[in-house]
């Protein structure tokens, strides 16, 4: 769909052809109307493009990177992608093209740019740019909130429905600091070209201002990265942990049910078995299988607990450094150290 608007400010001096959701007729129009070549909608159109600026004859061509919509991520809403969106500079108009609806272009559209200096071509393209580095900021403090929501979920239980959110959520950070990145250095290519200058001081400040916002993209990106790979590493811990407190309980069970079994195949030979004329021997058999197993569970545990207490033994402070507690530490220490001398006794 193309959309021509005149009417942004009152002292606007281009004007703006607003491109969406493209179908063939805007294709047609694009290339026919206004002379522009097919490879350059085709790179626009590719998901995988990367930021840059070109010089033409006739035009300046622009590509950055903005973050994707959630109507575009329906089957996933956590993992959310980056799409190119394309400007083009002529001397008397702005082309924007993207290939979906767009927040930040619905932003322009819709008159929601408090502060920008949309006036002229250079304060407008600056003006999305910064407005896109907003964009990602509150996408990525959103980001934030679900990881904390999620990982308070696993808290209670870890399952592989939140772990595979979790890894939603760091191919979505991975996606947007690729982004903000591309789009830092695009920020910084603008300032050294000869052939994109700015009008007065209003639009320099908010130049400064939408490089600020992207480099504090990229570092909250890198931030919650981190965190998030050092969460990841630490849930793969624990399931390893609970694997192998599984394992040792199939081992336990295993090591009890050998006894019986090395009995029962020992005396499967022709030989006379114990109790063989008693009707009920089997019944006593499982009954002392079970005791076994019982008592064996028992000790182990008794085993496991004792060692953790002493393990925790050092950690209880002594008698002559209890002046640098509150009485209910007090309270608590010598409780523990009474515990764990009655356990070593």
């Amino acid at each position: 769909m193309i959309t021509i608007r005149n009417d942004l400010t009152r002292k606007q001096n281009f004007t703006w052809v607003d491109v969406r959701e493209m179908d063939r007729d805007d294709i047609r129009i694009l290339t026919g109307e206004y002379m522009l070549p097919s490879e350059m909608i085709a790179d626009i159109m590719d998901v995988d493009e990367m930021a840059r600026i070109e010089k033409e004859d006739d035009y300046t061509f622009i590509i950055c990177r903005r973050p994707s919509n959630e109507d575009d991520d329906e089957e996933n809403p956590l993992e959310r992608r980056s799409i190119p969106l394309g400007i083009i500079i002529y001397p008397d108009k702005v082309i924007t093209i993207c290939r979906g609806d767009s927040v930040v272009i619905d932003d322009f559209a819709k008159r929601r740019f408090r502060q920008c200096p949309v006036d002229t071509k250079e304060g407008f393209v600056i003006s999305i740019l910064g407005k896109t580095a907003l964009v990602y900021i509150r996408l990525l403090k959103y980001i934030n909130r679900q990881k904390d929501i999620v990982e308070e979920q696993l808290n209670k239980a870890i399952m592989n429905y939140e772990l595979l959110q979790l890894l939603s959520i760091q191919k979505s950070l991975v996606y947007i600091t690729t982004s903000v990145t591309g789009n830092q250095s695009l920020l910084e290519k603008l300032q050294k070209v000869s052939y994109f200058k700015l009008n007065n001081e209003d639009e320099e400040e908010f130049w400064e201002d939408a490089i600020t916002d992207n480099r504090q993209a990229i570092e909250m990106a890198k931030t919650y990265t981190n965190i998030l790979n050092g969460t990841m590493d630490a849930y793969a811990s624990v399931i390893g942990n609970n694997m192998n407190v599984i394992m040792q309980r199939l081992t336990v069970i295993s090591l009890c049910l050998m006894f019986p079994t090395f009995i029962t195949g020992f005396f499967g030979m022709n030989v006379d078995l114990p109790g063989q004329g008693i009707r009920w021997a089997w019944i006593i058999l499982a009954i002392v299988c079970a005791l076994v197993a019982i008592v064996g569970t028992i000790v182990i545990n008794h085993t496991n607990n004792r060692s953790v207490m002493k393990a925790n033994k050092g950690i209880i402070p002594k008698r002559k450094k209890e002046k640098n507690f509150t009485p209910s530490e007090i309270k608590y220490m010598r409780r523990k150290k009474a515990t764990i001398e009655e356990e070593d006794s």
